[in-house]
């Protein structure tokens, strides 16, 4: 399937219909996803009567948003009315949404047809979707490897052309790490710029919902649709909303480029070394200009999140009791044992490991040693980027300092899984946008990716310079 703005083009041209989009979409659903395994749910039935909506209403001429009428996916941590939101848990089995999240609300609103709701990590906890309780999702690219994670449905999706565009969240990297995986654009945008009301929280001080797409154009275009203030979301922002596609095309001539020193280093893969020294080379070339930025506290950053990520999720992941809603034990002796039973139940290893962790960091006497020190450190981190962007104007890396890796690889070896976010982790502490990109292909022909990271607010930077790394579209 081409990408999302050709797609929209052809189809304000009426050389296509949004029917025959969607059923393209199905079809090539049916073909491929035995084997990769992208789709939990789908949603065949609303799917085909919003497009044949759409399809009535440019047949009348009237005129639609820009995405009117193209397929999407949609993780199924986002609620979505009338369909199952998993989570990919067993405690969540059986849950139906009540409610759209806010950005199912704006996607609805612009025509967008969501086709299907896709497989993650269970609560978006993992690096690789080995974590679902359902189904372990392949890499489109070469299905002996992983996809990435959490995302790693919505990052195969379009990997595989089945669908152009998909939503996606990114607590420490789960937008990017599996999109420079499988090959594809993923942004998470700044904390507070899309709202988060309707998604399933993980770590609600760093969880952001961002699109997935072929293009950064696609990227933009869905970046415009789900952005803006939300009232039903207190950690949203009233700040302006400029049209993301301006961004494409844009010269990068005169922007300042700042480089981690500690994110080319040894620890990076030669071969996304390589990749990384053309891309600078291509910048050059186009009239950007390098230097290499001192960001001292990337060790730092990721001991801060696996310290505040599994401490928040502990408290997020509480409300799941076995009382309310979702997984319940029914045999049980009494509530404790309820309680007990249920949740080791529902919930998978990784979350409970996590859990764990979270509970124990928040606990009595420890909560100063490790959780308040934390928060501290995290406030170096936002300085540190601070300081980096008084010379830079965006902050250029590998999005992963390894190539992916083959399915049952690093499973039993969380510290291995949690490596590979080591240099995606930092933006979600500082709550600052950053893109993940295609910028070359290791021996092996896997993808290779690379981050580009930038000031609260100023996707339209992060945009512009991502979109002059990454292959053109006509918008």
């Amino acid at each position: 399937m081409a990408d999302a703005l050709s797609l929209a083009k052809s189809l304000k041209n009426r050389e296509v219909t949004s029917v025959s989009l969607v059923e393209q979409a199905y079809q090539a659903i049916a073909e491929t996803d035995g084997d990769i395994k992208a789709y939990l749910t789908l949603t065949k039935e609303s799917a085909m009567a919003q497009a044949q909506s759409i399809d009535k209403r440019l047949d009348q001429g009237e005129e639609l948003p820009l995405l009117a009428g193209i397929p999407i996916g949609i993780k199924d941590n986002i609620l979505l009315k009338g369909f199952k939101t998993t989570c990919a848990s067993k405690m969540l089995e059986n849950f139906v949404a009540p409610y759209d999240a806010t950005v199912i609300e704006k996607i609805n609103a612009q025509g967008l047809i969501p086709v299907g709701k896709l497989n993650m990590d269970e609560f978006a906890m993992g690096s690789s979707t080995q974590f679902s309780a359902f189904q372990v999702t392949r890499n489109p690219r070469n299905l002996d490897y992983v996809p990435g994670g959490s995302s790693g449905g919505s990052a195969a999706t379009v990997s595989a052309n089945q669908v152009p565009l998909s939503l996606g969240s990114d607590t420490g990297g789960s937008i990017r790490q599996p999109a420079s995986f499988c090959g594809i654009v993923g942004l998470k945008p700044t904390y507070g710029r899309v709202s988060r009301y309707g998604l399933v929280s993980f770590a609600s001080s760093l969880d952001q919902i961002g699109p997935m797409a072929t293009t950064v154009g696609g990227a933009a275009a869905l970046l415009n649709v789900i952005s803006g203030f939300d009232s039903k979301d207190s950690t949203s922002e009233q700040v302006e909303v400029p049209d993301f596609t301006q961004a494409i095309g844009q010269s990068v001539s005169g922007k300042r480029i700042g480089v981690p020193k500690v994110l080319m280093g040894d620890a990076v893969d030669p071969q996304i070394r390589k990749a990384i020294d053309a891309t600078l080379a291509d910048l050059v070339a186009k009239g950007a200009t390098w230097e290499v930025v001192d960001f001292g506290c990337m060790d730092e950053a990721l001991s801060v999140y696996y310290i505040l990520a599994p401490a928040e999720a502990s408290s997020n992941l509480e409300r799941y009791d076995g009382v309310r809603y979702g997984h319940r034990k029914p045999d049980a002796a009494n509530l404790n044992d309820m309680y007990t039973r249920t949740r080791g139940e529902g919930f998978g290893p990784e979350v409970k490991r996590r859990i764990i962790l979270g509970t124990y960091v928040l606990s009595s006497g420890y909560y100063d040693a490790y959780y308040l020190k934390a928060q501290k450190v995290r406030s170096l981190v936002i300085k540190a980027y601070q300081k980096a962007f008084e010379s830079v104007d965006v902050i250029l890396s590998p999005t992963v300092p390894s190539l992916p890796f083959k399915l049952g690889e690093n499973l039993e070896d969380p510290i291995a899984m949690y490596l590979q976010d080591i240099a995606t982790i930092p933006a979600n502490l500082a709550g600052l946008p950053a893109i993940s990109v295609p910028c070359g292909t290791s021996s092996e022909g896997l993808p290779i990716g690379v981050q580009i990271t930038g000031k609260a607010f100023d996707e339209m930077t992060v945009l512009s310079v991502a979109d002059a790394i990454h292959v053109k579209e006509t918008l």
